[in-house]
């Protein structure tokens, strides 16, 4: 079968490749790849892998063999797996898969996993939010427009932080942000949850933005920077609480929540942000537009024949 595999001789470091068909683990089962989404995590390691690196997270595709739940083989699944996923088959542990409603497309669906999932569970990482005030950080990146929908959905007084008012910062009103900021600065009172991945100088200022009771979850530090900060702005309050996030380590299967966002999705509840589709031999000219960060939304490659 056919794979994108890092090439350094290639450009932007990755090449189409023959490469063996993957053989499922106990517990993992086949999907054949129809479309995948990129991250900007996966651009970032791009840079530093060895040559032959198979990268990848997420993806959806045409299940090869039945599931539990009621999944069957020939049904449109959405599944995540931690690499090798840019290729025409993968194989992926089957409680981290979810079916497609028929109303979902392939790419719609591709774009969900890595943001998507990271929204959902950093949010779930504070207390109800109902009510409270939630500021989102690199709002006008793939996680960041998921969490501004889900916190909004969940009732929450939702203000998204961009970094300027360019149009990659469009439409996050409509997507339920109350308040759309790009002067740290302006920003009034404090939080309750604040979704933080910028670090540097912006995590810092944030650490007193916190309510006494609230939670400040830290998942990138796109600014590259150190952070540094008074300890006394933060132990007076005793019970602010600080949480890491990082999407693989924790063991709970991802099925159930994937089911949780395609049908938010399927029922109009939940967009998908799919800015553009580009067949996988462009897979380049995607990653250098992800790099720029002119992509108001998810980039989804899709493959041929």
């Amino acid at each position: 079968m056919r794979a994108l595999v890092v090439d350094s001789s290639a450009s932007g470091r990755i090449a189409l490749h023959d490469v063996p068909e993957p053989i499922p683990a106990s517990g993992e089962v086949l999907v054949e790849v129809r479309a995948f989404s990129i991250n900007r995590g996966e651009l970032r390691a791009l840079g530093s892998v060895a040559d032959g690196t198979r990268p990848g997270w997420d993806f959806a595709g045409i299940l090869q063999s039945d599931i539990e739940n009621g999944v069957q083989a020939g049904d449109r699944v959405v599944g995540i797996q931690s690499g090798k996923t840019w290729a025409e088959k993968v194989a992926v542990p089957q409680t981290w898969l979810a079916k497609i409603p028929d109303n979902v497309s392939f790419a719609q669906a591709a774009a969900l996993p890595t943001a998507g999932l990271t929204a959902l569970r950093i949010l779930r990482l504070g207390s109800a939010i109902l009510g409270r005030r939630v500021l989102i950080t690199g709002a006008s990146g793939g996680v960041g427009r998921f969490a501004i929908q889900l916190a909004h959905l969940g009732g929450a007084e939702v203000t998204a932080l961009v970094s300027d008012n360019s149009t990659r910062a469009t439409g996050l009103k409509e997507l339920g942000a109350d308040e759309v900021i790009s002067d740290i600065a302006k920003l009034r009172g404090r939080f309750d949850l604040i979704l933080e991945s910028i670090g540097g100088d912006t995590l810092a200022h944030l650490m007193k933005m916190i309510d006494p009771l609230g939670t400040i979850v830290m998942f990138g530090n796109s600014s590259g920077q150190l952070t540094s900060f008074n300890v006394r702005d933060i132990y007076l309050d005793a019970f602010i609480r600080f949480q890491g996030f990082e999407l693989f380590y924790n063991n709970e299967p991802f099925g159930r929540d994937l089911g949780y966002l395609v049908k938010l999705v399927s029922d109009g509840k939940l967009d998908s942000q799919l800015a553009d589709e580009l067949p996988w031999e462009q897979i380049s000219e995607a990653l250098q537009r992800l790099s720029n960060r002119d992509v108001s939304g998810k980039l989804v490659i899709t493959l041929t024949g």
